[in-house]
């Protein structure tokens, strides 16, 4: 990224640096434009990701290329049930020639940990990311240590396959801010797929354009987005508004609420303005609020939908359209 005489990073250049990201990423995932803006406004949030889908769709393609785009160091790991909880937070193990206990990291100690099949892992080993996911630290054996700086955990599941699987619970789901879907391509768009796979595997074709220290200026400028008090009752009467209809038997909690203020200003930052409207609220109200929120028997009984729920929340929802600029 460049920076000017005196040597400090700009909006303009930050701004530059996420669009450069989002393009790259672009170069592998194909016609999902809208989720690749997604996954990004959510770390851009300092946030995490749920892909669920199918097997076969890119999730793990995707993860692999924001990664690899953003200059981040990237672990993954296979969630099968022999996975234990030590194997994502470390462990201590004794040296005998030193004679003393010596930690042995956990794959969370990194900037980006793909957690693939996630419902495949017991809970213990599936509640043993939420410390980290919330408090960006981990406790072994009653030692505190922080994750890295920045830190995302893009977690996948197949949410056809439920045979040995552990699915999981509300409370574990409102630590994700968005859940995505990527859904099948276009026949055109899996032509291009075709045949950018015909050589080397696209992921070598990514190269870095940015890294830790732009990342955390990015985030920086994303905190600096005005958000006014209007739009800030906007969201709280959306979140209410999911409490209050008798098609919900589980509303959206407060956490719920920060999440949506925290997306829509990197989502307003990577549309070019430094200040929330309404549109960037709507853009990730459902990707953000779906998976918080549970239909009633009766709405299941009439095959009501949540994204039409949301949909209808959102319409019938008053926008604060003059707001100051």
């Amino acid at each position: 990224m460049e920076k000017n005489s005196n040597n400090v990073i700009t909006e303009l250049d930050t701004h530059k640096a996420a669009q450069a990201l989002i393009a790259e990423v672009e170069k592998v995932v194909i016609g999902k434009h809208n989720e690749v803006v997604l996954l990004v406004t959510a770390m851009l949030s300092g946030s995490h990701v749920l892909i669920e889908d199918v097997p076969g769709t890119g999730k793990t393609t995707l993860a692999a290329a924001l990664a690899r785009a953003a200059g981040l160091h990237f672990n993954r790991a296979q969630f099968t049930p022999d996975v234990m909880a030590s194997d994502i937070t470390g462990f201590n193990v004794y040296n005998r020639q030193k004679e003393e206990f010596e930690f042995r990291e956990g794959l969370v100690m990194t900037n980006i940990l793909l957690a693939d099949e996630i419902n495949r892992a017991s809970p213990k080993t599936q509640s043993a990311l939420l410390e980290a996911m919330e408090e960006s630290k981990v406790t072994v054996d009653g030692n505190t240590m922080a994750v890295p700086d920045p830190f995302m955990v893009i977690a996948t599941q197949n949410p056809t396959g439920y045979v040995g699987t552990y699915p999981l619970p509300e409370a574990q789901l409102d630590r994700f801010a968005i859940r995505l879907s990527m859904g099948y391509p276009t026949e055109d768009e899996e032509v291009n797929i075709l045949s950018g796979r015909r050589g080397v595997n696209p992921l070598e074709k990514i190269t870095a354009v940015t890294d830790v220290q732009t990342i955390r200026d990015i985030r920086a400028s994303v905190q600096q987005v005005v958000f006014e008090e209007e739009i800030c009752r906007y969201i709280v009467k959306l979140i209410h508004a999911t409490r209050k209809s008798p098609k919900l038997s589980l509303g959206a909690s407060p956490r719920a609420s920060l999440i949506l203020m925290r997306l829509s200003q990197a989502y307003a930052f990577l549309r070019g303005r430094d200040y929330v409207i309404p549109e960037d609220i709507a853009f990730i109200f459902a990707p953000g609020l779906a998976h918080r929120v549970v239909l009633s028997q009766e709405a299941r009984l009439n095959r009501e939908t949540i994204p039409a729920i949301l949909s209808e929340i959102l319409r019938n929802t008053e926008a604060p359209y003059k707001t100051k600029r």
